[in-house]
């Protein structure tokens, strides 16, 4: 493995911080007291190629691997991690699932104009009264001749509200069967299918967050995605995927954290000396780095072995799983150099540290990554 970043990743860097400087940055604070989902952002980053970045070529996308792609996560996440969130959802997941799972048909139908954000993508699992516990879902598609016929909800959909089209998983067979869920991909304007109350959250506050409604939703048979039965199998593939995405995300919130910490213990003076004189600086400081070293260690393992191909059910889960915990703990450090400054809006620790705890949670918690991980462990 090659820790060196390649000449794409360089060039991807680059771009987002040239874009960020006058697109981002700016707004960043804005956004978040107003809980602002900066739409017209997102059709800017589908010009850039960063919505579509795995998406191969032959269908509108970039044809990127996974380093490019963690490389660009983790970079928008330093800017905002709000907005690194659902570039990354929009990708891993809604794109993800047809691009890996899809028809043909549907791959030339949907994948141009996701690459492009013409389309805003969104995907629903997770339900009020199942978190984890999705083989308890209770959205049902019933058999309806040519037709199925969904009736449900999902919530802590990012995009829920203005997504174009969703990959959403209902059941169609018994409470409990990993077999008895199906994927389906939903336009919006399909009557019975709208986007339901917008979550008011601690932080990620640019990152739309709501909930999925389906009331009488017909959908045409041609709009499953794979085998009837197979939506929890195809879920499961793709959370392994999308836990890689969650920890770039994780990996470039810790990355600014620690960069904005070291550049304010260099400037911040006590006693007539820097604050980064001091021991018991310099050791947090070398701490963060330790750790934020090895969360970009296990995230880049991941993604090589997801470039070539091979299962990454323990690596995702492990990379998830360590690089979260470092981004909380990072950000929570930051804000204890800034001591009081760290605590207003006027620096960004204060942001990262409230983004942060998102990423512990969504894709399945720690918790549930200790799960995953213990099980394939153990299976050796």
């Amino acid at each position: 493995m090659n820790f060196e970043l390649n000449e794409n990743q360089l060039m991807i860097a680059q771009m987002i911080r040239d874009f960020g400087a006058k697109e981002i940055t700016p707004f960043r604070k804005d956004w978040d007291d107003q809980q602002y989902f900066p739409l017209e952002l997102f059709k800017k980053l589908g010009e850039l190629g960063l919505m579509g970045v795995l998406v191969p070529a032959e269908y509108g996308g970039s044809g990127f691997g996974y380093f490019e792609y963690v490389t660009a996560i983790a970079e928008l996440a330093k800017l905002d991690p709000a907005i690194g969130l659902s570039m990354a959802a929009h990708n891993s997941l809604c794109t993800g699932h047809i691009m890996m799972f899809g028809s043909e048909e549907q791959k030339k139908k949907y994948l141009p104009k996701l690459a492009s954000c013409e389309f805003l993508g969104a995907w629903g699992l997770t339900e009020p009264n199942t978190g984890s516990d999705a083989g308890n879902m209770r959205t049902v598609a019933v058999n309806d001749g040519d037709h199925y016929i969904i009736n449900g909800a999902k919530n802590f959909i990012t995009h829920g509200y203005s997504c174009d089209v969703a990959v959403v998983i209902a059941r169609t067979g018994e409470i409990g069967d990993s077999h008895g869920m199906t994927a389906f991909v939903i336009e919006k304007g399909t009557p019975g299918f709208r986007g339901g109350r917008k979550e008011d959250k601690l932080g990620m506050r640019a990152s739309e967050t709501a909930e999925l409604i389906f009331e009488d939703c017909k959908v045409h048979k041609s709009q499953v995605l794979g085998e009837v039965g197979n939506g929890f199998i195809q879920s499961m593939k793709i959370l392994d995927g999308g836990r890689i995405s969650i920890a770039a995300l994780s990996l470039g919130i810790a990355e600014g954290a620690l960069e904005e910490a070291i550049q304010y213990s260099k400037e911040r003076q006590q006693f007539n000396q820097p604050i980064s004189r001091f021991q018991g600086i310099s050791f947090k400081l070398a701490d963060m780095a330790t750790q934020v070293e090895a969360a970009r260690l296990l995230t880049f393992k991941a993604a090589d072995l997801k470039n070539r191909g091979q299962k990454v059910t323990l690596e995702g889960a492990q990379a998830k799983y360590y690089a979260s915990e470092v981004a909380v703990s990072v950000a929570n450090e930051a804000v204890q150099i800034f001591g009081g400054y760290g605590f207003t809006k006027d620096y960004p620790v204060e942001k990262y540290y409230r983004d942060a705890k998102l990423c512990t949670i969504g894709e399945g918690t720690s918790e549930i990554q200790k799960i995953v991980i213990s099980r394939e462990v153990l299976r050796k």
